[in-house]
Protein backbone atom coordinates (compact mmCIF):
# COMPACT_ATOMS: atom_id res chain seq x y z
CA UNK A 1 0.00 0.00 0.00
CA UNK A 2 1.30 3.48 -0.86
CA UNK A 3 2.25 5.60 2.16
CA UNK A 4 -0.28 8.44 2.14
CA UNK A 5 1.06 10.07 5.31
CA UNK A 6 3.48 12.27 3.34
CA UNK A 7 0.57 14.04 1.65
CA UNK A 8 -1.01 17.21 3.02
CA UNK A 9 -2.99 17.62 5.13
CA UNK A 10 -1.42 14.61 6.80
CA UNK A 11 -4.16 14.33 9.42
CA UNK A 12 -6.77 13.76 6.71
CA UNK A 13 -4.67 11.39 4.59
CA UNK A 14 -3.73 9.31 7.65
CA UNK A 15 -7.39 8.84 8.45
CA UNK A 16 -8.14 7.97 4.83
CA UNK A 17 -5.37 5.36 4.82
CA UNK A 18 -6.96 3.71 7.87
CA UNK A 19 -10.38 3.74 6.21
CA UNK A 20 -8.93 2.04 3.11
CA UNK A 21 -8.05 -0.93 5.31
CA UNK A 22 -11.67 -1.47 6.33
CA UNK A 23 -14.06 -3.32 3.97
CA UNK A 24 -17.26 -1.28 3.60
CA UNK A 25 -19.48 -2.38 0.72
CA UNK A 26 -22.98 -0.96 0.75
CA UNK A 27 -25.21 -2.86 3.19
CA UNK A 28 -22.11 -4.52 4.69
CA UNK A 29 -20.61 -1.62 6.64
CA UNK A 30 -20.46 -3.44 9.99
CA UNK A 31 -16.67 -3.22 10.36
CA UNK A 32 -16.71 0.48 9.55
CA UNK A 33 -19.49 1.11 12.06
CA UNK A 34 -17.45 -0.66 14.75
CA UNK A 35 -14.42 1.45 13.85
CA UNK A 36 -16.40 4.68 14.23
CA UNK A 37 -17.87 3.64 17.57
CA UNK A 38 -14.37 2.80 18.88
CA UNK A 39 -13.02 6.06 17.52
CA UNK A 40 -15.61 8.07 19.43
CA UNK A 41 -14.98 6.17 22.64
CA UNK A 42 -11.19 6.44 22.33
CA UNK A 43 -11.46 10.22 21.96
CA UNK A 44 -13.97 10.53 24.81
CA UNK A 45 -16.63 11.94 22.52
CA UNK A 46 -20.37 11.42 22.84
CA UNK A 47 -21.17 8.69 20.31
CA UNK A 48 -24.60 7.52 19.21
CA UNK A 49 -25.99 5.07 16.67
CA UNK A 50 -29.46 4.19 15.45
CA UNK A 51 -31.16 1.02 14.31
CA UNK A 52 -30.09 1.55 10.69
CA UNK A 53 -26.39 1.72 11.62
CA UNK A 54 -25.96 5.49 11.22
CA UNK A 55 -23.42 6.92 13.67
CA UNK A 56 -23.21 10.39 15.22
CA UNK A 57 -20.06 11.55 17.03
CA UNK A 58 -20.38 14.87 18.87
CA UNK A 59 -17.66 17.30 19.89
CA UNK A 60 -18.21 20.32 22.11
CA UNK A 61 -17.28 23.81 20.97
CA UNK A 62 -13.74 25.08 21.37
CA UNK A 63 -13.15 28.03 23.70
CA UNK A 64 -14.82 31.19 22.47
CA UNK A 65 -17.21 29.35 20.13
CA UNK A 66 -19.68 28.10 22.75
CA UNK A 67 -22.48 30.48 21.76
CA UNK A 68 -22.41 29.75 18.04
CA UNK A 69 -24.94 27.42 16.39
CA UNK A 70 -24.13 23.71 16.21
CA UNK A 71 -23.00 22.49 12.78
CA UNK A 72 -23.65 19.00 11.42
CA UNK A 73 -20.91 17.54 9.20
CA UNK A 74 -22.12 14.58 7.14
CA UNK A 75 -20.71 11.87 4.87
CA UNK A 76 -21.60 8.27 4.00
CA UNK A 77 -19.42 5.33 4.97
CA UNK A 78 -20.25 2.83 2.23
CA UNK A 79 -18.50 2.67 -1.15
CA UNK A 80 -19.22 1.46 -4.66
CA UNK A 81 -17.36 -1.81 -5.27
CA UNK A 82 -16.21 -2.01 -8.89
CA UNK A 83 -13.02 -3.62 -10.22
CA UNK A 84 -11.30 -4.40 -13.48
CA UNK A 85 -11.99 -7.73 -15.17
CA UNK A 86 -8.60 -9.14 -14.18
CA UNK A 87 -8.72 -8.02 -10.54
CA UNK A 88 -9.04 -10.69 -7.81
CA UNK A 89 -9.90 -8.14 -5.13
CA UNK A 90 -12.49 -9.27 -2.54
CA UNK A 91 -14.33 -6.16 -1.33
CA UNK A 92 -15.67 -7.96 1.74
CA UNK A 93 -12.22 -8.97 2.97
CA UNK A 94 -9.40 -7.08 1.26
CA UNK A 95 -8.06 -3.62 1.94
CA UNK A 96 -8.21 -1.02 -0.82
CA UNK A 97 -4.70 -0.38 -2.15
CA UNK A 98 -4.26 3.35 -2.84
CA UNK A 99 -1.54 4.46 -5.25
CA UNK A 100 0.00 7.94 -5.51
CA UNK A 101 0.25 8.70 -9.22
CA UNK A 102 1.56 12.20 -9.89
CA UNK A 103 -1.07 14.71 -8.81
CA UNK A 104 -3.67 12.05 -8.09
CA UNK A 105 -4.40 9.07 -5.84
CA UNK A 106 -6.19 6.05 -7.29
CA UNK A 107 -6.55 2.41 -6.30
CA UNK A 108 -5.02 -0.78 -7.68
CA UNK A 109 -7.64 -1.89 -10.24
CA UNK A 110 -10.62 -1.08 -7.99
CA UNK A 111 -12.73 1.84 -6.97
CA UNK A 112 -10.81 3.97 -4.47
CA UNK A 113 -13.67 4.70 -2.11
CA UNK A 114 -12.82 8.39 -1.88
CA UNK A 115 -16.56 8.67 -2.57
CA UNK A 116 -17.16 9.26 0.28
CA UNK A 117 -14.19 8.00 2.29
CA UNK A 118 -12.46 11.36 1.98
CA UNK A 119 -15.45 13.01 3.63
CA UNK A 120 -15.34 10.47 6.45
CA UNK A 121 -11.58 10.99 6.86
CA UNK A 122 -12.02 14.76 7.04
CA UNK A 123 -14.65 14.45 9.76
CA UNK A 124 -12.42 12.13 11.78
CA UNK A 125 -9.45 14.48 11.39
CA UNK A 126 -11.51 17.38 12.78
CA UNK A 127 -12.86 15.25 15.63
CA UNK A 128 -9.31 14.22 16.59
CA UNK A 129 -7.80 17.71 16.19
CA UNK A 130 -6.73 19.81 19.17
CA UNK A 131 -6.10 22.91 17.05
CA UNK A 132 -9.13 23.36 14.75
CA UNK A 133 -11.47 25.99 16.16
CA UNK A 134 -15.17 25.31 15.80
CA UNK A 135 -18.62 25.57 17.34
CA UNK A 136 -20.24 22.42 18.65
CA UNK A 137 -20.17 19.85 15.84
CA UNK A 138 -22.16 16.70 15.22
CA UNK A 139 -20.50 14.36 12.75
CA UNK A 140 -23.11 12.20 11.04
CA UNK A 141 -21.94 9.06 9.23
CA UNK A 142 -24.68 7.39 7.18
CA UNK A 143 -24.87 3.86 5.79
CA UNK A 144 -25.95 2.51 2.41
CA UNK A 145 -25.99 5.76 0.46
CA UNK A 146 -24.91 4.12 -2.78
CA UNK A 147 -27.57 1.42 -3.14
CA UNK A 148 -30.70 2.96 -1.75
CA UNK A 149 -30.05 5.84 0.67
CA UNK A 150 -31.49 3.58 3.36
CA UNK A 151 -29.37 5.19 6.07
CA UNK A 152 -30.77 8.63 5.31
CA UNK A 153 -34.29 7.21 4.89
CA UNK A 154 -34.10 5.56 8.33
CA UNK A 155 -32.13 8.23 10.18
CA UNK A 156 -33.17 8.80 13.78
CA UNK A 157 -33.35 12.58 13.65
CA UNK A 158 -33.40 12.86 17.43
CA UNK A 159 -29.63 12.17 17.43
CA UNK A 160 -29.06 15.63 15.92
CA UNK A 161 -29.65 19.06 17.44
CA UNK A 162 -27.92 21.14 14.76
CA UNK A 163 -29.94 22.78 11.99
CA UNK A 164 -27.01 23.74 9.76
CA UNK A 165 -25.50 20.88 7.76
CA UNK A 166 -22.43 20.63 5.53
CA UNK A 167 -22.52 17.56 3.31
CA UNK A 168 -19.01 16.37 2.35
CA UNK A 169 -19.95 14.27 -0.68
CA UNK A 170 -19.35 16.58 -3.64
CA UNK A 171 -16.68 15.97 -6.25
CA UNK A 172 -15.46 19.34 -7.54
CA UNK A 173 -13.24 21.69 -5.55
CA UNK A 174 -14.28 25.30 -5.98
CA UNK A 175 -17.94 24.44 -6.30
CA UNK A 176 -20.59 24.80 -3.62
CA UNK A 177 -23.72 22.77 -4.23
CA UNK A 178 -27.08 23.97 -2.98
CA UNK A 179 -29.40 21.52 -4.72
CA UNK A 180 -29.56 18.02 -6.19
CA UNK A 181 -31.77 15.76 -8.24
CA UNK A 182 -34.24 13.30 -6.82
CA UNK A 183 -34.20 9.74 -8.06
CA UNK A 184 -36.17 6.54 -8.51
CA UNK A 185 -35.39 3.07 -9.89
CA UNK A 186 -37.57 1.21 -12.38
CA UNK A 187 -37.11 -2.54 -12.73
CA UNK A 188 -38.60 -4.76 -15.43
CA UNK A 189 -38.78 -8.57 -15.12
CA UNK A 190 -39.56 -11.02 -17.91
CA UNK A 191 -40.09 -14.76 -17.53
CA UNK A 192 -37.82 -16.66 -19.88
CA UNK A 193 -39.30 -19.25 -22.23
CA UNK A 194 -36.79 -21.73 -23.71
CA UNK A 195 -36.49 -24.07 -26.66
CA UNK A 196 -34.01 -26.84 -27.61
CA UNK A 197 -31.02 -26.05 -29.84
CA UNK A 198 -30.77 -27.45 -33.35
CA UNK A 199 -27.72 -29.63 -34.07
CA UNK A 200 -26.89 -27.67 -37.23
CA UNK A 201 -26.22 -24.50 -35.22
CA UNK A 202 -22.99 -22.88 -34.06
CA UNK A 203 -22.64 -20.88 -30.84
CA UNK A 204 -20.93 -17.54 -30.25
CA UNK A 205 -20.20 -15.17 -27.41
CA UNK A 206 -20.00 -11.39 -27.87
CA UNK A 207 -18.30 -9.12 -25.34
CA UNK A 208 -18.45 -5.34 -25.06
CA UNK A 209 -15.89 -4.07 -22.56
CA UNK A 210 -13.33 -1.41 -21.76
CA UNK A 211 -15.86 1.42 -21.53
CA UNK A 212 -15.36 4.30 -19.13
CA UNK A 213 -18.51 3.76 -17.12
CA UNK A 214 -18.88 6.43 -14.46
CA UNK A 215 -21.57 7.92 -12.27
CA UNK A 216 -25.05 7.88 -13.75
CA UNK A 217 -25.66 11.36 -12.38
CA UNK A 218 -22.37 13.20 -12.82
CA UNK A 219 -21.38 11.59 -16.13
CA UNK A 220 -24.68 10.87 -17.88
CA UNK A 221 -24.32 13.83 -20.26
CA UNK A 222 -20.72 13.18 -21.32
CA UNK A 223 -21.48 10.84 -24.21
CA UNK A 224 -19.93 7.73 -22.66
CA UNK A 225 -21.03 4.41 -24.13
CA UNK A 226 -23.60 2.20 -22.40
CA UNK A 227 -22.43 -1.42 -22.75
CA UNK A 228 -25.97 -2.79 -22.49
CA UNK A 229 -27.22 -0.57 -25.28
CA UNK A 230 -24.28 -1.37 -27.55
CA UNK A 231 -24.59 -5.11 -27.01
CA UNK A 232 -28.33 -5.09 -27.52
CA UNK A 233 -27.95 -3.13 -30.73
CA UNK A 234 -25.85 -5.96 -32.19
CA UNK A 235 -28.21 -8.67 -30.95
CA UNK A 236 -31.31 -6.88 -32.24
CA UNK A 237 -29.86 -6.45 -35.72
CA UNK A 238 -28.36 -9.96 -35.82
CA UNK A 239 -31.75 -11.39 -34.86
CA UNK A 240 -33.46 -9.46 -37.63
CA UNK A 241 -30.88 -10.32 -40.30
CA UNK A 242 -29.69 -13.81 -39.38
CA UNK A 243 -32.27 -15.26 -36.99
CA UNK A 244 -29.86 -15.78 -34.08
CA UNK A 245 -31.18 -17.40 -30.90
CA UNK A 246 -30.18 -15.77 -27.62
CA UNK A 247 -28.84 -17.90 -24.77
CA UNK A 248 -27.71 -15.34 -22.21
CA UNK A 249 -27.38 -11.58 -21.62
CA UNK A 250 -25.35 -10.19 -18.72
CA UNK A 251 -24.44 -6.51 -18.52
CA UNK A 252 -23.75 -3.85 -15.91
CA UNK A 253 -23.93 -4.10 -12.14
CA UNK A 254 -24.99 -1.06 -10.14
CA UNK A 255 -28.12 1.05 -10.62
CA UNK A 256 -26.11 4.28 -10.28
CA UNK A 257 -23.24 3.37 -12.59
CA UNK A 258 -23.13 3.59 -16.38
CA UNK A 259 -22.44 -0.03 -17.46
CA UNK A 260 -18.85 -0.62 -18.63
CA UNK A 261 -19.10 -4.28 -19.64
CA UNK A 262 -21.74 -6.57 -21.14
CA UNK A 263 -21.70 -10.06 -22.63
CA UNK A 264 -24.14 -12.33 -24.42
CA UNK A 265 -24.16 -15.78 -26.02
CA UNK A 266 -26.28 -16.99 -28.89
CA UNK A 267 -26.62 -19.65 -31.59
CA UNK A 268 -26.92 -19.33 -35.35
CA UNK A 269 -27.46 -21.62 -38.32
CA UNK A 270 -24.01 -22.70 -39.52
CA UNK A 271 -24.91 -21.66 -43.06
CA UNK A 272 -25.11 -18.03 -41.89
CA UNK A 273 -21.82 -17.91 -39.95
CA UNK A 274 -19.88 -16.17 -42.71
CA UNK A 275 -22.50 -13.44 -43.12
CA UNK A 276 -22.64 -12.94 -39.34
CA UNK A 277 -18.87 -12.51 -39.09
CA UNK A 278 -18.92 -10.01 -41.92
CA UNK A 279 -21.72 -8.06 -40.23
CA UNK A 280 -19.87 -8.11 -36.91
CA UNK A 281 -16.79 -6.49 -38.44
CA UNK A 282 -18.90 -3.68 -39.85
CA UNK A 283 -20.81 -3.26 -36.61
CA UNK A 284 -17.60 -3.05 -34.59
CA UNK A 285 -16.17 -0.42 -36.92
CA UNK A 286 -19.35 1.63 -36.68
CA UNK A 287 -19.35 1.64 -32.88
CA UNK A 288 -15.65 2.45 -32.62
CA UNK A 289 -16.17 5.33 -35.03
CA UNK A 290 -19.24 6.65 -33.22
CA UNK A 291 -17.48 6.65 -29.84
CA UNK A 292 -14.00 7.64 -30.96
CA UNK A 293 -14.05 10.86 -28.90
CA UNK A 294 -15.31 9.35 -25.65
CA UNK A 295 -14.44 5.62 -25.61
CA UNK A 296 -10.95 5.13 -27.04
CA UNK A 297 -10.45 1.91 -25.03
CA UNK A 298 -13.61 0.09 -26.13
CA UNK A 299 -13.20 -3.60 -26.99
CA UNK A 300 -15.82 -5.62 -28.90
CA UNK A 301 -15.05 -9.30 -29.39
CA UNK A 302 -16.88 -12.22 -30.99
CA UNK A 303 -15.70 -15.76 -30.18
CA UNK A 304 -17.07 -19.20 -30.95
CA UNK A 305 -18.16 -21.30 -27.96
CA UNK A 306 -19.62 -24.69 -27.16
CA UNK A 307 -23.16 -25.33 -28.30
CA UNK A 308 -25.69 -25.02 -25.45
CA UNK A 309 -28.73 -27.21 -25.03
CA UNK A 310 -31.33 -24.42 -24.88
CA UNK A 311 -31.98 -20.88 -26.11
CA UNK A 312 -34.78 -18.38 -25.58
CA UNK A 313 -37.88 -18.77 -27.74
CA UNK A 314 -38.17 -16.25 -30.59
CA UNK A 315 -41.14 -14.51 -28.96
CA UNK A 316 -39.42 -14.13 -25.61
CA UNK A 317 -36.19 -12.97 -27.26
CA UNK A 318 -38.04 -10.40 -29.36
CA UNK A 319 -39.79 -8.96 -26.31
CA UNK A 320 -36.53 -8.65 -24.38
CA UNK A 321 -34.43 -7.11 -27.14
CA UNK A 322 -37.19 -4.70 -28.16
CA UNK A 323 -37.59 -3.58 -24.55
CA UNK A 324 -33.87 -2.87 -24.20
CA UNK A 325 -33.68 -1.16 -27.58
CA UNK A 326 -36.70 1.02 -26.89
CA UNK A 327 -35.77 1.88 -23.31
CA UNK A 328 -34.66 5.54 -23.12
CA UNK A 329 -31.13 6.14 -21.87
CA UNK A 330 -29.13 9.29 -21.18
CA UNK A 331 -30.10 12.95 -20.70
CA UNK A 332 -33.78 13.66 -21.32
CA UNK A 333 -33.97 17.39 -20.51
CA UNK A 334 -31.58 20.21 -19.62
CA UNK A 335 -32.33 22.81 -16.96
CA UNK A 336 -33.48 26.27 -18.02
CA UNK A 337 -32.97 27.60 -14.48
CA UNK A 338 -29.30 26.58 -14.25
CA UNK A 339 -27.67 26.44 -17.71
CA UNK A 340 -25.49 23.38 -18.25
CA UNK A 341 -27.28 21.30 -15.61
CA UNK A 342 -28.97 18.08 -16.67
CA UNK A 343 -32.52 18.35 -15.39
CA UNK A 344 -33.80 14.84 -16.15
CA UNK A 345 -32.06 11.61 -17.18
CA UNK A 346 -32.35 7.84 -17.13
CA UNK A 347 -29.71 5.09 -17.04
CA UNK A 348 -30.17 1.55 -18.35
CA UNK A 349 -27.96 0.14 -15.64
CA UNK A 350 -28.03 -3.67 -15.75
CA UNK A 351 -29.49 -6.68 -17.52
CA UNK A 352 -29.24 -9.96 -15.61
CA UNK A 353 -30.64 -13.43 -16.27
CA UNK A 354 -31.37 -15.34 -13.08
CA UNK A 355 -32.84 -18.83 -13.34
CA UNK A 356 -35.98 -18.36 -15.42
CA UNK A 357 -36.23 -14.56 -15.21
CA UNK A 358 -34.38 -11.70 -16.88
CA UNK A 359 -34.23 -8.48 -14.85
CA UNK A 360 -33.55 -5.01 -16.27
CA UNK A 361 -32.63 -2.32 -13.74
CA UNK A 362 -32.85 1.35 -14.67
CA UNK A 363 -32.51 4.56 -12.65
CA UNK A 364 -34.17 7.91 -13.26
CA UNK A 365 -33.09 11.31 -11.90
CA UNK A 366 -34.60 14.78 -12.07
CA UNK A 367 -34.43 18.07 -10.20
CA UNK A 368 -38.14 18.44 -11.03
CA UNK A 369 -40.20 15.99 -8.99
CA UNK A 370 -42.99 15.60 -11.55
CA UNK A 371 -40.47 15.02 -14.35
CA UNK A 372 -38.79 12.30 -12.30
CA UNK A 373 -42.02 10.32 -12.24
CA UNK A 374 -42.74 11.11 -15.89
CA UNK A 375 -39.50 9.53 -17.12
CA UNK A 376 -40.01 6.56 -14.77
CA UNK A 377 -43.46 6.08 -16.31
CA UNK A 378 -41.94 6.30 -19.79
CA UNK A 379 -39.58 3.43 -18.95
CA UNK A 380 -42.47 1.49 -17.42
CA UNK A 381 -44.52 1.89 -20.60
CA UNK A 382 -41.71 0.38 -22.71
CA UNK A 383 -41.36 -2.57 -20.36
CA UNK A 384 -45.13 -3.04 -20.17
CA UNK A 385 -45.38 -3.29 -23.95
CA UNK A 386 -42.90 -6.17 -23.74
CA UNK A 387 -45.17 -7.92 -21.23
CA UNK A 388 -42.80 -7.38 -18.32
CA UNK A 389 -43.67 -7.05 -14.67
CA UNK A 390 -42.61 -3.56 -13.60
CA UNK A 391 -41.63 -2.31 -10.16
CA UNK A 392 -40.60 1.17 -9.00
CA UNK A 393 -38.45 1.81 -5.95
CA UNK A 394 -39.63 4.19 -3.24
CA UNK A 395 -37.40 6.88 -4.69
CA UNK A 396 -35.92 9.86 -2.91
CA UNK A 397 -36.66 13.59 -3.09
CA UNK A 398 -34.51 16.27 -4.63
CA UNK A 399 -33.08 19.24 -2.76
CA UNK A 400 -34.42 22.57 -3.96
CA UNK A 401 -31.77 25.34 -4.06
CA UNK A 402 -31.93 28.17 -1.50
CA UNK A 403 -29.81 31.09 -2.66
CA UNK A 404 -30.57 32.96 0.59
CA UNK A 405 -28.97 30.26 2.75
CA UNK A 406 -26.97 31.61 5.71
CA UNK A 407 -24.35 28.84 5.53
CA UNK A 408 -24.00 29.52 1.79
CA UNK A 409 -23.26 33.19 2.50
CA UNK A 410 -20.60 32.19 5.04
CA UNK A 411 -19.07 29.62 2.67
CA UNK A 412 -18.86 32.00 -0.30
CA UNK A 413 -17.16 34.67 1.82
CA UNK A 414 -14.77 32.09 3.24
CA UNK A 415 -13.78 30.75 -0.18
CA UNK A 416 -13.15 34.25 -1.56
CA UNK A 417 -11.02 35.12 1.46
CA UNK A 418 -8.93 31.94 1.23
CA UNK A 419 -8.45 31.64 -2.53
CA UNK A 420 -9.09 35.18 -3.85
CA UNK A 421 -11.71 34.03 -6.33
CA UNK A 422 -15.43 33.36 -6.49
CA UNK A 423 -16.62 29.78 -5.98
CA UNK A 424 -19.22 28.36 -8.32
CA UNK A 425 -22.62 27.95 -6.69
CA UNK A 426 -24.40 25.08 -8.40
CA UNK A 427 -26.89 22.27 -8.22
CA UNK A 428 -25.90 18.70 -9.07
CA UNK A 429 -27.70 16.11 -11.15
CA UNK A 430 -26.47 13.30 -8.92
CA UNK A 431 -28.46 12.42 -5.82
CA UNK A 432 -27.35 13.57 -2.39
CA UNK A 433 -28.78 12.63 0.97
CA UNK A 434 -29.62 16.29 1.61
CA UNK A 435 -33.11 15.98 0.14
CA UNK A 436 -33.97 13.30 2.69
CA UNK A 437 -32.44 15.27 5.56
CA UNK A 438 -34.57 18.26 4.60
CA UNK A 439 -37.67 16.08 4.54
CA UNK A 440 -36.84 14.50 7.90
CA UNK A 441 -35.54 17.69 9.56
CA UNK A 442 -37.46 20.63 8.04
CA UNK A 443 -35.62 23.93 8.05
CA UNK A 444 -32.15 22.41 7.83
CA UNK A 445 -29.79 24.93 6.16
CA UNK A 446 -27.39 23.00 3.92
CA UNK A 447 -24.53 23.13 1.45
CA UNK A 448 -22.41 20.37 -0.09
CA UNK A 449 -18.66 20.65 -0.78
CA UNK A 450 -15.74 18.34 -1.50
CA UNK A 451 -12.35 17.94 -3.21
CA UNK A 452 -12.00 16.99 -6.87
CA UNK A 453 -12.79 13.36 -7.72
CA UNK A 454 -12.97 11.81 -11.16
CA UNK A 455 -14.15 8.43 -12.45
CA UNK A 456 -16.24 7.70 -9.37
CA UNK A 457 -18.16 4.41 -9.36
CA UNK A 458 -15.53 2.88 -11.65
CA UNK A 459 -12.00 1.43 -11.26
CA UNK A 460 -10.64 4.69 -12.67
CA UNK A 461 -11.85 6.59 -9.58
CA UNK A 462 -9.19 9.05 -8.43
CA UNK A 463 -8.81 12.10 -6.20
CA UNK A 464 -6.71 15.19 -6.92
CA UNK A 465 -4.18 15.55 -4.10
CA UNK A 466 -3.89 19.33 -3.91
CA UNK A 467 -7.66 19.78 -3.67
CA UNK A 468 -7.85 17.77 -0.45
CA UNK A 469 -5.88 20.47 1.39
CA UNK A 470 -8.00 23.18 -0.23
CA UNK A 471 -11.14 21.34 0.85
CA UNK A 472 -9.87 20.90 4.41
CA UNK A 473 -8.79 24.53 4.71
CA UNK A 474 -12.14 25.65 3.31
CA UNK A 475 -14.18 23.52 5.67
CA UNK A 476 -12.22 24.46 8.80
CA UNK A 477 -12.45 28.16 7.85
CA UNK A 478 -16.22 27.86 7.53
CA UNK A 479 -16.31 26.35 11.03
CA UNK A 480 -14.31 29.28 12.40
CA UNK A 481 -16.36 31.95 10.65
CA UNK A 482 -19.87 30.59 10.93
Amino acid sequence: MTDLSKLEPSEVWQQFAEICKIPRPSKKEGKMIEYLLRFGQQHNLATLSDAAGNVVIKKTATKGFENRPTIVLQSHIDMVCEKTADSTHDFERDAIQPIIDGDWVHANNTTLGADDGIGVATQLAILASETVEHPAIECLFTVDEETGLTGAFSLDGSMLSGRTLINLDSEDEGQIFIGCAGGINTVGRLKIAKQPVSANNAAFRIDVKGLRGGHSGDDIHKGFGNANKILNRFLWNATKQFGINLCNFDGGNLHNAIPRNATASFTIDKKKEHDLLSYFCGFKNDIVHELKYTESQIVIELTETELPTETMTPNCQSRLLNAIYGCPNGPIAMSHALPGLVETSTNLASVKMKDSVVEIVTSQRSSVESAKYDIANMVESVFAQAGMEVEHSEGYPGWEPDTNSAILTTAVASYKRLFAKEPEVKAIHAGLECGLFLKKLPGMDMISIGPTLRGVHSPSERIEIKTVKMFYDFLTDILRKN
